[in-house]
């Protein structure tokens, strides 16, 4: 889908009532409140979608882990592996509706809160509340913050000052560690 496709739907979601302005558009400066989007994510959530609302910690065994995840999701989720840049779908999705943890399903972005970085990576600027738990990574000779989600505990990425306004962040998130629930299904 074109950039003009693109725009067109917002804008027709926009007069549906789907989205507020702003949302799913790079964000510019005052543009977006914050507050807003993290308060607002269930907005972007497909009605009936089956998503925990807990954060109660979810324990899995090793084998259960193996079990449940792909080689790849595996891999980043439970030993803080990098999936290659640009071989992720997710970078490229720009449909309304909701990021998960692919290890729990726990909601973590909307697609308002995310932006295109040119890095190969799906990135946002902002998250929902309360989903992350972060630690200081050395291991490329450098301190990085990496963040890891509260409930299964898998590893995601890392977060960046270089995100755009509202916030300068960006969630530098592996692709094969997330899950994308569209707020409309896909049509026949």
């Amino acid at each position: 889908m074109n950039r003009r496709n693109w725009l067109r739907g917002l804008t027709a979601l926009s007069l549906a009532g789907f989205v507020r302005p702003g949302w799913g558009q790079r964000p510019a400066k005052g543009a977006v409140k914050v507050e807003d989007l993290q308060k607002n994510w269930k907005l972007l959530l497909a009605e009936g979608a089956d998503v925990p609302v807990s954060t109660e910690p979810l324990k899995l065994s090793d084998a259960e882990w193996k079990k449940r995840l792909s080689a790849a999701a595996y891999d980043v989720l439970r030993h803080e592996g990098t999936e290659r840049a640009g071989t992720s779908p997710l970078d490229r999705e720009k449909r309304p509706g909701v990021f998960v943890c692919a290890g729990c399903s726990l909601p973590l972005f909307t697609s308002a809160m995310k932006f295109d970085s040119g890095t190969g990576w799906p990135s946002f600027f902002t998250t929902i509340p309360g989903v992350f738990a972060t630690t200081v990574d050395r291991k490329l000779f450098m301190e990085r913050t990496e963040y890891h989600c509260v409930r299964c505990g898998g590893h995601h990425g890392h977060i960046f000052d270089d995100g755009p306004e509202p916030t300068g962040l960006r969630y530098c998130n592996n692709g094969v560690a997330l899950r994308f629930i569209p707020k409309e299904p896909a049509r026949a």
